[in-house]
């Protein structure tokens, strides 16, 4: 396989970026050099990322057919990281665009020449099906397979998967997490503070990844109110996450464009159940009040009609959902 062009390599991170609900803008002054320099705005926060990263070939051994790896061309040992965020060292599989992470704290450090990086093919397979994959080595390290919904969830937590991750009962722990299974409790609390939390992050993450992809999938990646796509599109918990009677199950999601997903978060949108997005009327009177209801009349115009729904009616919002979903924001009739 020929090694991707880098601005190919550069474009895809940033789509992977994009995929796993974030957005990215890259800095670096050339798409040839490394490490490739990103800053990344996801959830609120602002990260800066380094990535090491260079495409999948065949390990050339017969003795070993679904070996795979990374030739780190063109850098010097040791590799500098990030002093003021993120590092990681990837590869990246082109023909079914799938990404690798290795150890950075094993492989920083290398003899003169081209080292390389070995993973089993089984690894980005895996990945594929869960998002994210884990293969222990012989040396006892692991390498991560990485779909690239589930790039940034791999990148905010990739020092604590390959300092911990070849743990057998944590490496079991988190295949469990990314396939959204059923984790008891008690084997959580045996772990120490810092494994608990990295399976709790990557749960957290694998469980958001998954109902994205679900959400906007079912939604044809189109806004359920404005029907634009243009890769502009949340998926949105209809009752809050944060509710104990929420779920992240595709009922209970829609697809919306930021400025409605927020209104709608906000309470100054609300689905009812005919399935029409409406204004609620209190939080126009509060905005007139406060001289910010500039706009309204054009963002209502999209308003008072029934949304896109999925095509399939099993995924679309459950009536149980819209109405509790208003009596939790407080929406007029359903208090």
């Amino acid at each position: 396989m020929p090694a991707a062009e880098p601005s190919l390599i550069v474009d895809e991170i940033i789509e992977a970026i994009q995929q796993s609900g974030g957005a990215a803008a890259y800095v670096s002054k050339s798409v040839g050099i490394h490490p490739r320099e990103f800053i990344i705005s996801y959830l609120g926060n602002t990260y800066s990322l380094w990535v090491y990263i260079w495409t999948l070939t065949h390990g050339g051994r017969v003795s070993l057919p679904d070996e795979y790896r990374i030739q780190m061309t063109s850098v010097s040992s040791p590799l500098p990281g990030n002093p003021n965020g993120l590092t990681a060292l990837m590869g990246y599989y082109p023909d079914l665009k799938v990404f690798t992470g290795f150890d950075l704290e094993k492989h920083s450090t290398f003899t003169a020449g081209s080292p390389s990086v070995q993973i089993d093919i089984s690894a980005i397979h895996a990945a594929l099906q869960d998002g994210l994959s884990f293969i222990t080595k012989d040396n006892n390290e692991i390498a991560i397979g990485i779909r690239p919904d589930q790039f940034l969830n791999y990148c905010l937590n990739a020092a604590s998967l390959h300092l911990y991750g070849a743990e057998t009962n944590l490496t079991e722990m988190l295949t469990k997490a990314v396939k959204l299974q059923d984790i008891p409790q008690q084997d959580i609390s045996n772990l120490t503070a810092n494994r608990q939390r990295i399976v709790e992050n990557i749960k957290r993450y694998s469980r958001d990844a998954n109902f994205r992809k679900l959400v906007l999938n079912a939604y044809d990646n189109r806004c359920a109110v404005t029907r634009i796509q243009l890769r502009l599109v949340d998926a949105a918990h209809i009752l809050p996450v944060s509710s104990d009677d929420s779920s992240d199950h595709v009922t209970n999601g829609m697809a919306l464009s930021p400025t409605f997903h927020r209104a709608y978060d906000n309470g100054l949108i609300y689905l009812d159940e005919t399935y029409a997005m409406r204004l609620n009327e209190e939080k126009t009177k509060e905005l007139k009040v406060n001289n910010l209801d500039g706009g309204i009349k054009q963002f209502s115009s999209f308003l008072d009609k029934k949304i896109h729904l999925p095509f399939d009616t099993n995924q679309r919002p459950r009536v149980e959902y819209i109405r509790m979903a208003n009596k939790y924001r407080r929406i007029p009739r359903y208090v």
